[in-house]
């Protein structure tokens, strides 16, 4: 069966999730990767910034100012937040994008000037940005020209939770949501807090109280619920490169219980390729779905009467990045959705 590629350009490629998005995407059938932008290390072989690359016939890395976009059909944006904007405001009207970045998850403008520090500057593309938690969002992919990734911790946390809330079962008042992550969530440019000796054999919470993942998690549990949401959002870092576990202690409505909330859940996901809800007593853990595209829920009982545990896994790179952005790309392109996707979790 003849497969139609698709030319794509990956803006920021020497980070994690640039290198993630080529680790996929080299054994996608459809991905022809003709562009990779760096710009400080503009002009290096990938070989260079990634050895474990080298084996592969890639393009050079470009400045963006250098790309010919007539040689491109897809871009996947993996830039800093903040510097997003105004490069997907220049882009072609023709070529589609998933941007892994921040820059235009949230709806509301003046929302995202209170968090990130700065004002908008392509307020027009944000109007028309879909929200890419793919399983929920795949009728507007389609017709989809930009689509906002969403974040990692968001990713893990909401999965579980959305249906929940849409089902009545969990109290939208009462979400408490503690999250750890490896390092690699942080990114690799060279920061002090990120060495070795700084990370190594401890753990620490940061963003306490007012995270940036927060008004994108409060925007798309609204929707689920149908009304505010009221959460506490805690993440922190853990040694180990990858991987992402999401533990929310939630507040039970009416009749609910343990039973009949991994039962919604199990409806919600049955046919989805990669989301999987445990069996009752199993716990969830990142080893599990490391180097994968999947994630892994299950619900458990509080002491609390009135009270449960939702506990979410993933890995960080993956469906809580790269993996999701290349999911996307296949629902925007028609393309069979798990296509370049099926990597089985690496074990031990």
């Amino acid at each position: 069966m003849h497969i139609p590629t698709t030319r794509i350009a990956i803006l920021g490629a020497s980070g994690y999730t640039g290198a993630e998005l080529l680790r996929l995407l080299l054994c996608h059938p459809a991905a022809d990767i003709r562009v990779l932008t760096a710009e400080r290390q503009a002009g290096k072989p990938m070989a260079d910034i990634f050895p474990h690359l080298a084996p592969f016939n890639l393009p050079a890395t470009v400045k963006i100012d250098a790309v010919d976009w007539s040689e491109v059909d897809f871009v996947f944006c993996a830039l800093p937040h903040g510097t997003t904007q105004e490069v997907i405001a220049g882009l072609p009207e023709r070529v589609r994008i998933v941007d892994l970045s921040a820059d235009f998850r949230l709806y509301d403008p003046a929302i995202y000037a209170e968090w990130y520090g700065q004002p908008h500057r392509a307020v027009d593309l944000q109007a028309s940005a879909v929200y890419g938690l793919t399983e929920h969002a795949r009728p507007a992919l389609l017709v989809a020209r930009l689509v906002a990734n969403p974040g990692c911790y968001p990713t893990a946390a909401m999965l579980p939770l959305i249906p929940l809330l849409r089902a009545g079962l969990i109290d939208a008042g009462s979400l408490i949501i503690d999250a750890k992550s490896g390092v690699s969530g942080a990114g690799r440019d060279a920061k002090q807090a990120n060495l070795f000796c700084e990370v190594s054999e401890g753990m620490a919470a940061y963003g306490i109280g007012r995270h940036r993942h927060m008004p994108e998690m409060e925007q798309e549990l609204a929707l689920a619920a149908g009304g505010p949401v009221q959460l506490s959002f805690t993440p922190h870092l853990i040694p180990m490169n990858r991987g992402e576990l999401i533990t929310t202690y939630v507040r039970l409505v009416g009749n609910a219980n343990v039973n009949s909330l991994r039962a919604a859940l199990a409806k919600a996901y049955q046919n989805e390729p990669f989301l999987k809800v445990v069996p009752a007593g199993v716990a969830p853990a990142t080893r599990h779905v490391r180097g994968s595209n999947h994630v892994h829920m299950g619900v458990f009982a509080d002491h609390r009467p009135g009270h449960a545990i939702v506990i979410s896994v993933l890995d960080n790179l993956v469906k809580g990045a790269s993996g999701q952005a290349i999911q996307n790309m296949n629902v925007m392109l028609g393309l069979p959705e798990t296509m370049g996707l099926n990597q089985v979790a690496l074990f031990p």
